[in-house]
């Protein structure tokens, strides 16, 4: 635990009067703690919360440290000499008459000390108040890797290791503004608040998943360079992680090191390129080397090397040029004629050539739009039709298996499993893990006499997604008295569990899965958190009954606002209706993009966007699709999915489905947001009734004026961003094309993203 520092919720060591602390909670002038006295505690904050004293990080070994009591591991978030332990024998902490805190070393060396001078009668006490906030010149660090205030005013995440210096948080492939920041401040401050939110001065806001409960939270660069926010399960004493800032670990530089390529197989596992081998064969941060000697003279000449394609592969950063619209051979020409090039990555369509002198921040991932192609010798003579696994996002059968969503709100459809030969050893690893867990479960729910130790231990693994009993979620409910909502598949109820979290609890009916196979369907879901998802806490399996159990989202679904004779305090106002839009397309962004199980929600809709009383967006029901009965004679249609007006032209022409279908139905609700009237039920203009394609014309036209007054909600009188407006008119068009011209979600966030920022502004009145 003494490898990183935390930004938390967080008790300062204090010196004050004497006067102001009790003889139980402080330490007065001229008093010291012996380290062999480390199992006593040195001090404790009032009320209970933190402790303080010598913490034991080795054999022998000791950090002045403060921590939280009541957690498993004692968590640290303090040490005062975490890179210097002192001895564990005659090593002290001493609070001298000159009111300064010194920790002294065996032989007498001061290793740390409070530089305060407050003089003889002051005390030190341990405050169970306040913050640590992050600001400039202060970093939070791990190893390698750090959290800081860059020069620009914008938060980032850097790894600055012996060789190389690189930053991977917020991605440096869009702008300041692209990743939703800005650099137009100076106060340089992040702070995270009692309710879990995390704020800083650059525009960051982000919240853990269980956001608004009272509990501990602490924010940590862990040892794998990945920023995370913990809260305190008190029950167990155990942490669980509400938020991250990275979603896919192989973009956290450094993980893997020099000519390495980090994967997902299923874990992470890093691995060295064709002709190159690993340095040290017990520890991969050492990277790979050449299996060649690399040499830059006179004897280099282009016809002695080659080129072995890595599909979907990319050494991030460090490029030798940078060119566009050239040709694969032109980029491989340019690369073979720089001696220093170990290689370059090469996107078509745009044509994009970024040549490589050192290879670091290596990746292989399916839905990177490019390749490697790393240089070589030919006399090496190893293959150049080296091939790496691909994988397909799709909703068709015969394809492999992925996540999908709900053919409406409330009903649910089947969809078979088919892995490919290459998804089998992640089956057999998948099926162990859930395996352990459903017999963790057994264990529990069948009361058992096991020990209280394993019982916990049960608990802990599963004690963010996990499985409730029958009578939690009647007392939670008060027995399914408040009735929210209700669909093909069940009645949705209103509940408040015993942390005090607000749920809804779905009762499912038609529903025949036994314990065993709903946990194993359930699992994948439940590992699936976005701040733009509405997030599934557990369910719970008891003879036929069988709930679902999701957070509780106030201000209704989306469908509410947007149609029918609104008052005027229920009509959204413009600034929201953009935050909704870019909140729904940031979700399904994750869906497809970021989560390591791919998911195709397949039935977009405002009825499937719930609103906070924020107005954030949060998407419902994706995911559900596969707890619906396979086989069951209630769903003929299985290849159709979705809802009549927002389904794709592929649904009907029983072509291969991919998420773009998703994207289709996105634009069609960014239609319906932009003019407050349902298009997916038939549009008239001019009093004549028009199919969807038709509109897309008539559109075109408003797009090409640049006057879009008349496409806007005529509710919001004149009150809204006209360039919000064009860009929003923009994506939806482009999202109702052909399959293979529309855009992706990731797209679609970086065009929503670069006119954020006028929000702000004063809007518009015609």
């Amino acid at each position: 635990m003494a490898r990183f520092l935390s930004l938390i919720i967080l008790p300062m060591l204090t010196i004050l009067p004497f006067s102001y602390a009790s003889p139980q909670l402080m330490l007065s002038t001229g008093s010291s703690l012996l380290v062999e006295e480390y199992r006593q505690t040195f001090l404790v904050s009032p009320n209970g919360d933190f402790s303080c004293g010598f913490y034991e990080v080795g054999r022998n070994a000791f950090s002045f440290s403060i921590w939280f009591t009541n957690t498993v591991d004692k968590t640290i978030v303090w040490s005062a000499n975490p890179k210097s332990p002192v001895n564990g024998r005659s090593s002290m902490v001493l609070l001298n008459h000159d009111g300064n805190l010194v920790l002294i070393d065996v032989n007498g060396t001061v290793t740390w000390d409070s530089k305060t001078s407050s003089g003889k009668g002051t005390t030190l006490v341990l405050l169970d108040i306040g913050n640590l906030p992050l600001t400039r010149g202060t970093r939070l660090v791990s190893g390698y890797n750090s959290l800081y205030f860059d020069n620009d005013n914008v938060l980032r995440l850097m790894y600055d290791g012996p060789d190389i210096s690189s930053i991977y948080w917020p991605s440096a492939d869009y702008t300041v503004f692209q990743n939703g920041r800005t650099n137009y401040n100076s106060s340089r401050i992040a702070v995270l608040d009692a309710e879990g939110y995390f704020r800083s001065s650059d525009l960051l806001k982000v919240k853990s998943s269980d956001w608004g409960t009272v509990t501990k939270r602490r924010l940590t660069i862990d040892y794998d360079g990945n920023l995370r926010m913990y809260s305190l399960n008190a029950s167990s004493g155990s942490w669980i992680v509400t938020w991250e800032a990275i979603a896919k670990m192989c973009n956290v530089h450094g993980l893997c090191g020099q000519n390495e390529i980090c994967k997902y197989l299923p874990s992470l596992h890093c691995s060295c390129p064709p002709g190159y081998e690993m340095t040290d064969q017990q520890n991969w941060k050492k990277g790979c080397r050449p299996k060649f000697i690399k040499s830059c003279n006179r004897s280099y000449k282009v016809e002695d090397f080659e080129f072995i394609k890595l599909p979907h592969t990319d050494f991030y950063g460090f490029d030798r040029t940078y060119n566009q619209s050239i040709s694969l051979e032109e980029c491989k020409k340019i690369c073979l004629e720089i001696c220093s090039c170990s290689g370059f990555t090469y996107k078509t369509g745009p044509g994009l050539c970024f040549t490589k002198v050192i290879l670091f921040n290596g990746y292989s991932n399916p839905n990177f739009p490019g390749d490697n192609y790393i240089k070589l010798p030919k006399k090496l003579g190893i293959s150049t039709s080296i091939v790496s696994r691909k994988s397909h996002l799709t909703c068709n059968r015969n394809i492999p298996q992925i996540v999908e969503g709900s053919s409406s709100m409330y009903g649910m459809n089947s969809v078979d499993k088919n892995w490919t030969t290459y998804y089998v050893f992640a089956a057999i690893l998948g099926a162990l893990v859930l395996l352990f867990i459903g017999t963790g479960w057994w264990f529990l729910s069948s009361k058992q006499n096991i020990p209280k130790s394993m019982e916990e231990g049960y608990r802990m693994v599963t004690n963010q997604f996990r499985m409730f009993t029958l009578q939690e979620l009647r007392e939670a409910t008060g027995k399914f008295k408040e009735e929210i909502g209700r669909g093909g598949s069940g009645i949705v109820y209103r509940g408040v569990l015993k942390d005090k979290r607000v749920v809804a609890v779905k009762k499912l009916t038609n529903f025949s899965y036994n314990q065993e196979e709903l946990w194993a369907e359930m699992s994948i879901i439940g590992r699936i958190n976005h701040m733009n998802l509405v997030r599934m806490w557990g369910f719970c399996s008891e003879d036929h009954h069988k709930l679902l159990v999701y957070e509780y989202v106030e201000n209704e679904s989306l469908d509410r606002y947007l149609f029918g004779n609104l008052s005027s305090e229920r009509l959204i106002a413009w600034s929201q209706r953009f935050k909704i839009a870019l909140g729904t397309a940031r979700g399904l962004a994750y869906l497809h993009h970021e989560c390591l199980e791919w998911v195709i929600h397949c039935d977009v809709k405002p009825e499937n966007i719930l609103l906070t009383r924020d107005f954030e967006a949060k998407i419902a029901d994706f995911g559900l699709a596969k707890l619906s009965k396979r086989g069951s004679s209630s769903f003929k249609l299985t290849h159709m999915r979705g809802t009549m007006g927002y389904m794709a032209p592929e649904w009907a022409l029983n072509l291969p489905i991919n998420a773009k279908v998703d994207v289709y139905s996105y634009g069609v609700v960014l239609l319906e947001i932009l003019t407050g009237t349902r298009i997916s039920s038939g549009i008239t203009v001019d009093g004549m009734e028009i199919e969807l394609r038709q509109f897309v014309q008539v559109l075109k036209q408003f797009l090409e004026s640049g006057d879009v007054k008349d496409i806007v909600d005529h509710r919001l009188q004149g009150h809204f961003n006209p360039e919000q407006a064009m860009v929003m008119l923009q994506v939806a068009i482009a999202c109702l094309g052909e399959k293979n011209s529309r855009p992706t979600m990731n797209d679609i966030v970086i065009e929503l993203l670069a006119c954020a920022d006028q929000d702000d502004h004063p809007a518009y009145s015609w």
